[in-house]
């Protein structure tokens, strides 16, 4: 019996240590995020490169976290609930991984777009609203998986479909620009890269949300949740 306590000490332990991880992996993720979003505003090349190079440690964080979550099923083989709670933090760990591309893409478009010169329109403020609102999906859906709320975790569920709202006005506007001025079409086009990106982002923000709901709860809430119609938003 004590060997057994002993051994769920270590358990317990070795996953707070890679959880502790992953949240320093997600506080990398977000700075990456809001950073290229400056960088789309203001077009600052060395701060797009700086997003890029971030990237990297970025994967290596995620290579390291995924051999330490196997090595754990392995030495450790945790019951049913603790395996879940691994298998959910392999999902969150990649999850957090594609946030990272998706903010290094943006850097990277950001960088291609203020390098052509004029844009022919407010493509910041077009996207204030949809970055904002993915913004703070992100950064909740963190806090859920910090906290393991479950209540938080599934509020945040909706939020999504708010953004998916955003990216169709911002895709119907983008597309008003090129269809009245076709000298706005690159850089139209760009914006429109960027807009993706943030939705994508979101996408992710909503996945560790669900993967928090998984863990507390026991259930798997994927594809199962109707969103609120646009009319509902």
């Amino acid at each position: 019996m004590v060997g057994e306590l002993h051994s769920s000490k270590q358990y317990d332990q070795e996953l707070e240590a890679i959880r502790s991880k992953v949240l320093q992996m997600g506080g990398m993720v977000e700075t990456q995020f809001e950073e290229a979003l400056n960088c789309f505003k203001v077009g600052d090349p060395a701060r797009a490169d700086k997003v890029m190079a971030d990237d990297h440690a970025v994967n290596q964080l995620e290579v390291q976290l995924d051999d330490a979550c196997s090595h754990l099923i392995v030495r450790r083989q945790p019951a049913a609930n603790d395996l879940r709670t691994v298998m959910a933090t392999i999902k969150v760990i990649t999850d957090l991984e594609r946030i990272g591309d998706e903010a290094t893409k943006i850097a990277r478009t950001s960088k291609s777009l203020h390098a052509r010169g004029t844009i022919g329109f407010a493509h910041y403020d077009m996207m204030r609203t949809i970055a904002r609102a993915t913004c703070d999906l992100l950064h909740d859906a963190l806090d859920a998986f910090a906290r393991l709320d479950g209540k938080q975790a599934l509020e945040l569920i909706a939020a999504d479909e708010v953004i998916d709202h955003e990216f169709r006005s911002v895709l119907r506007n983008l597309i008003t620009f090129m269809m009245e001025d076709p000298r706005t079409i690159s850089p139209a086009l760009d914006t429109l890269w960027v807009a993706k990106a943030i939705e994508r982002i979101g996408d992710h923000a909503k996945n560790i949300a669900e993967y928090v709901i998984y863990v507390v709860e026991g259930r798997d809430i994927r594809h199962t949740i109707k969103p609120p119609s646009e009319n509902e938003v």
